[in-house]
């Protein structure tokens, strides 16, 4: 009817989400055409305040020494943070980082990877994670960072 005000959309919350696995790395998928299959890694769950990624890097994400390297380290900690902050506030495709701060802890050697991303405040224009990376054993993390998103 004339003169009614269009519906609010509901409140960004921490406490639910809006994507899941799957619509996230469908997301994910048609938001970065060109990469190349897996090198950034898979969402496998999404909780409240919660994602949970996975990667298993290839050969070209290898640094002298048979190390993974680091630009491939922060580069699925940002994408373990984009899912995060995309499950909470539905497919909004220039959520962007506008601060990473990675810290090595271990070497970490060749395999998969595990991203533990954990929302710590989710305001209306600004986000802010601790992920964690693991390979083997999750109570040792072979890198942390904080990540912040601007929420447009």
């Amino acid at each position: 009817m004339a003169g009614e005000a269009a519906p609010m959309p509901a409140p960004i919350s921490s406490s639910a989400i809006r994507m899941d696995a799957d619509a996230l790395n469908a997301f994910l998928t048609d938001a970065f055409p060109h990469a190349e299959r897996g090198s950034r890694g898979y969402v496998v769950s999404a909780a409240p305040g919660h994602v949970q990624a996975r990667m298993e890097p290839n050969d070209k994400a290898l640094r002298p020494g048979g190390l993974i390297s680091g630009p491939t380290q922060m580069g699925f900690v940002d994408m373990a943070a984009y899912a995060l902050v995309l499950a909470h506030i539905g497919p909004v495709a220039m959520a962007v980082t506008s601060a990473l701060n990675y810290q090595f802890l271990r070497p970490c050697r060749p395999g998969p990877i595990t991203a533990d991303a954990t929302m710590l405040r989710l305001g209306k224009r600004l986000a802010v994670m601790d992920v964690r990376i693991w390979s083997d054993d999750p109570g040792k993390p072979v890198g942390q960072a904080n990540v912040t998103y601007a929420i447009p």
